[in-house]
């Protein structure tokens, strides 16, 4: 609503983008009776983690430095005709990242594990490491393979092995040896 305020106080350069944002879903904020600046209601609508999972679209430099200073908030802006959607800032990564390797499991779940591995003696004992056992291998690749004839010294290699070559018979084309007979007898 704010937003809509304000584009209606600057007048009629900024008409169509009016009525392009009157097409879209109206979200009511905490200041529907005093409104403030479009920039600022955007803001406050995804402070606290961005609950609604809302996605930033805007082309205001000042107003995108500022979102992207928030982890978990998507935004999109426009490169000539096309929609882009900015990459993650470094802050929604390292978020997720701690995401990830803190909040798999909740802490008293955490706790609770250890409760019961420790009443039924599974808890980790403080012991050396233990040592890897070596599995048994397969047979050697190379012993595996078949063996080859031995062939006598004296014997050569059967006729059948040897590879001929054909000769190919030249053919003169008939017309042409008419000719060299023409030739010779002139």
């Amino acid at each position: 609503r704010c937003v809509l305020k304000e584009l209606e106080s600057l007048g009629k350069a900024l008409y169509g983008a009016k009525l392009i944002a009157q097409r879209f879903q109206v979200r009511s904020c905490s200041h529907h009776k005093d409104p403030v600046s479009g920039s600022t209601c955007l803001l406050s609508l995804i402070e606290e983690g961005n609950p609604h999972h809302y996605f930033i679209a805007t082309q205001d430099q000042d107003l995108a430095n500022k979102v992207k200073k928030k982890a978990g908030v998507p935004l999109l802006f426009i490169i000539q005709n096309t929609m882009v959607l900015d990459k993650p800032s470094p802050k929604s990564l390292a978020f997720v990242q701690k995401l990830q390797t803190n909040d798999l499991v909740p802490e008293h779940q955490k706790q609770s594990i250890v409760q019961l591995k420790e009443k039924e003696g599974l808890a980790k004992q403080e012991g050396g490491k233990r040592r890897k056992r070596k599995r048994a291998g397969g047979p050697n690749p190379l012993s595996c393979l078949k063996k080859k004839k031995k062939t006598q010294e004296g014997q050569e290699p059967s006729a059948e092995k040897k590879k001929r070559r054909k000769r190919k018979r030249n053919r003169i084309k008939a017309e042409a040896v008419q000719s060299v007979q023409k030739n010779e007898e002139e």
